[in-house]
């Protein structure tokens, strides 16, 4: 599981107390990254803006937690709203009282997916955090934004993408992609102080393989349970190209350190892999961790989408074409600015072999129960 080793805790952030807006509430990392920013911050309140479709459930949250994590209970308020929505669906005298308080804010909810249309992705993940930025522009003792990104705002750059890059004159290879750069740079021009996190492909909890979505390699997983052993599965190109995989708890972990800390304030994150496997690498470890036993045959990545193209195969397989891009990419996400800075706090990205069985052991357990579309 993610390392995380006792260190004297660097200077904390002004945000420690008052209170937080939060959005991405009651989604599974949401759910799961607010205890651990509760402890980290004993004077904070956060208010979880949520949709009027999503409250019932996000008030189901609130009691789970405040079981599970007793001192969350009496810290966490609901807000009605909608980030698509002009001051984010709230009521003038609520949104008012609001910004007087907020301290903080972190931004999560988006849509995450690889297939979305461009307008609802534009309308969330660009304009929803449009409004975002504009109802804290409006917050005088806003301290910081944390904002999550991913690193898939590279589109289609080749080599290196470094943290400190955003515009290379990339493309990008599905509307996902595009809109989470336009908000990035939004975030980037607002003037607001802030931090960025960019998540490489988000898999299970490294040490229990919980997750609340089967996409991204899981995709490959299910296709390799239906085909016959020993046999033969596809290899995207050469199979060389780096596939950065990343467990939840590090993710969430790297997230509660650094937007605790006010050293991280400007910075930009890639809460990615140093050191990843290999697309074939990968293919190998998910193969050996289910008893299969695969010729990897080589298969151009033009030739496997046409393939994918059509809905049967799409459907038997449960793999959508766009998956296919992120195994056949030559980019390599240098993290060298989150690896020294959360060594202040013993954290590292632990290797996916090292975990990969507890991924596995969970998708048995729960495939059936788990919807790939799920969201987070």
């Amino acid at each position: 599981m993610a390392t995380r080793k006792p260190r004297k805790a660097p200077s904390t952030a002004p945000h420690a107390a008052g209170t937080i807006l939060f959005t991405g509430f009651p989604g599974f990392i949401g759910a799961r990254l607010i205890p651990r920013l509760l402890e980290l911050r004993p004077g904070a309140r956060f208010a979880c803006l949520v949709q009027e479709k999503f409250l019932d459930a996000a008030h189901e949250s609130v009691r789970a937690l405040a079981a599970a994590h007793p001192r969350t209970k009496g810290r966490l308020d609901l807000v009605v709203g909608d980030i698509t929505a002009p001051g984010l669906g709230m009521g003038e005298s609520s949104a008012r009282k609001l910004r007087t308080e907020l301290t903080g804010a972190f931004h999560l909810a988006a849509v995450y997916d690889l297939a979305v249309a461009r307008d609802v992705a534009l309308r969330i993940n660009v304009e929803g955090t449009r409004n975002v930025l504009e109802f804290l522009g409006e917050a005088p003792r806003l301290s910081r934004l944390d904002y999550v990104s991913t690193a898939y705002v590279s589109g289609t750059a080749v080599g290196t993408y470094r943290e400190t890059d955003l515009d290379v004159g990339q493309s990008f290879k599905n509307h996902y992609e595009e809109t989470k750069f336009l908000a990035e740079v939004a975030v980037v021009e607002s003037g607001l102080p802030h931090t960025i996190y960019r998540p490489g492909i988000v898999v299970g909890d490294s040490g229990t393989g919980e997750t609340a979505k089967f996409d991204g390699p899981y995709f490959a997983l299910h296709a390799m349970n239906l085909l016959p052993s020993p046999g033969l599965f596809i290899r995207i190109g050469d199979g060389a190209a780096e596939v950065n995989l990343v467990p939840v708890d590090f993710v969430l972990e790297a997230i509660a350190r650094l937007s605790s800390w006010e050293g991280a304030k400007g910075k930009t994150y890639h809460l990615t892999d140093p050191s990843p496997h290999t697309a074939l690498g990968v293919a190998e470890l998910l193969a050996k961790s289910i008893g299969k036993s695969f010729v990897f045959v080589p298969v151009p990545l033009p030739v496997a989408k046409l393939a994918l193209a059509a809905p049967q195969v799409s459907e038997w397989l449960g793999m959508p074409g766009q998956t296919l891009d992120y195994f056949d990419h030559p980019v390599h996400y240098d993290a060298s600015t989150a690896t020294a800075d959360l060594a202040r706090f013993g954290i590292v990205c632990p290797p996916f072999r090292e975990y990969v069985q507890r991924l596995v052991a969970f998708w048995k357990k729960k495939k059936a129960e788990i919807t790939r579309g799920a969201m987070i």
